[in-house]
């Protein structure tokens, strides 16, 4: 078999690997969307962000996807007015997370595509070489 094939697998299973860290990330911040600190002082969940890098390969010389690191989102947190919430402050305000569900579902949607994407790269280069096989066969 042609070492294109085994570098086309090892950058499409990176990219799986990447893809699936972004959404387990991104399911750990839809989980807590709606978590408050347990006390007055404390903060509630930060939102995670996953960002990319790269990593050569050096048995193919190729660059591979990888995840470079997994980061606090310093936006602010929302603050809501409950006055009997048990994690309001004096004034009566409850800190929420700083995830928006909206914008963590689109990014697992993207994730999904991206990790589908891979998914179908595996699976058409194993096609072709069956039919390189095939071919070679007959």
């Amino acid at each position: 078999m042609d070492g294109s094939f085994s570098t086309t697998q090892k950058i499409s299973y990176a990219g799986l690997a990447a893809q699936a860290a972004r959404m387990r990330v991104i399911a750990e911040n839809i989980a807590n969307a709606d978590s408050t600190a347990p006390t007055p002082d404390g903060l509630p969940y930060r939102r995670q962000v996953v960002t990319f890098g790269q990593q050569l390969d050096e048995t193919s010389g190729t660059d591979l996807v990888k995840v470079k690191d997994i980061k606090q989102d310093g936006s602010e947190f929302p603050r809501k007015y409950m006055p009997g919430h048990p994690s309001a402050d004096a004034d009566g305000y409850v800190l929420y997370p700083n995830v928006n569900s909206l914008v963590e579902t689109m990014d697992m949607r993207a994730a999904q595509r991206s990790y589908e994407a891979n998914l179908n790269v595996i699976e058409n280069e194993r096609m072709m070489a069956a039919r390189s096989i095939d071919l070679l066969r007959a």
